[in-house]
């Protein structure tokens, strides 16, 4: 149970939904907060290739609930990424906050709950009071988690783009190509993972300043509205460019798949002007024992002692000026 650097204040981190109901109850939850706690999406995530599913088979998405007594109930999704297979991971964070108790649960590897104790337990400075310390400490750390895995995914789509772009296309084989195929669209996949995690937070967000303006407008006693407005705006900044960012890698790849599509079809159009070369090389001494072959009676130095040799001296030097001139003309 971690607790917040200020009086009276508590924060209890549960392992499921059913603690989180207890915990939000036990913490003085009003009536209307705990029916919309009912109603809230909780649930276990299970796994899927495209990342973790709620119960009714979609993707984790962000809720946010707010009740008249200015109690918010929150869920978003977390990403960390794992270096040694380039893979992005999701989970989910849900969050209770009252006016002097948090309880939160979260789903997944990303420690996103870990952290934001580690922030606010170690004197690190936190841009709010009271429990939207908490709230601010939570997201702060959420959406920094995010700019890690988007700065895991830049190196990964870096260290790709050398791989394809500026290998040697002697070295180049099939089975390096398809490698490198696979590997830039397990990398879009991957990218395409983390901005749906990064989504919902980034929708969240407007809905917990409109809270905080709604409470100015309603005059309900919260405290430094402006503080919390500024890390909020802060939060969605970070977002939005962790988004952009996430969009040029994405744009970067759809680059680098057109190269490497170009260079293979340059490649294969060197391959068939080789075919070709050799095909026209082949054709030659083909047509003169063809014609030989015909057997006719009259044929040009058909009785000559040195027809057949002379015959194979046309036939290899015609091949040889039809080499000649294909190599000057890189064809070969």
């Amino acid at each position: 149970m971690p607790e917040a650097p200020a009086a009276g204040l508590t924060w209890v981190v549960v392992p499921d939904g059913a603690a989180l109901r207890d915990e939000a109850r036990r913490g003085g939850l009003s009536e209307q907060g705990l029916r919309m706690l009912d109603e809230h999406p909780l649930t276990d995530l299970r796994p899927s290739p495209t990342g973790p599913l709620d119960d009714s088979g979609r993707h984790v998405r962000g809720h946010v609930n707010r009740s008249n007594a200015g109690e918010i109930l929150l869920t978003l999704p977390t990403v960390t990424y794992v270096d040694a297979s380039r893979d992005v991971r999701t989970g989910a964070l849900t969050c209770v906050v009252t006016d002097g108790v948090v309880v939160a649960w979260e789903q997944g590897e990303a420690g996103v709950l870990g952290a934001a104790a580690h922030k606010l337990c170690g004197g690190l400075p936190v841009p709010d009071t009271g429990t939207r310390q908490v709230l601010a400490a939570i997201l702060l750390t959420l959406v920094t988690r995010a700019a890690d895995v988007e700065a895991g995914l830049g190196d990964a789509v870096a260290q790709l783009e050398q791989l394809v772009v500026e290998t040697p296309d002697r070295s180049r084989t099939a089975d390096s190509d398809e490698g490198s195929l696979g590997a830039v669209y397990g990398l879009k996949r991957e990218i395409a993972e983390a901005r749906r995690a990064l989504g919902p937070m980034t929708s969240a967000l407007p809905e917990l300043e409109a809270e905080a303006q709604e409470a100015r407008a309603a005059d309900r006693p919260v405290r430094d509205l402006e503080a919390t407005s500024a890390w909020l705006r802060r939060v969605r900044e970070r977002s939005d460019r962790v988004d952009a960012h996430l969009a040029a890698h994405d744009g970067l790849l759809d680059a680098m798949l057109s190269v490497h599509l170009s260079t293979v079809s340059v490649r294969q159009n060197e391959d068939m002007r080789k075919i070709s070369a050799w095909a026209a090389m082949i054709t030659v001494p083909t047509l003169v024992a063809g014609i030989y072959g015909m057997n006719f009676r009259y044929m040009p130095e058909l009785d000559w002692r040195f027809g057949y040799p002379f015959a194979l001296t046309v036939m290899a030097t015609a091949c040889g000026l039809l080499y000649r001139a294909f190599r000057r003309s890189g064809w070969l």
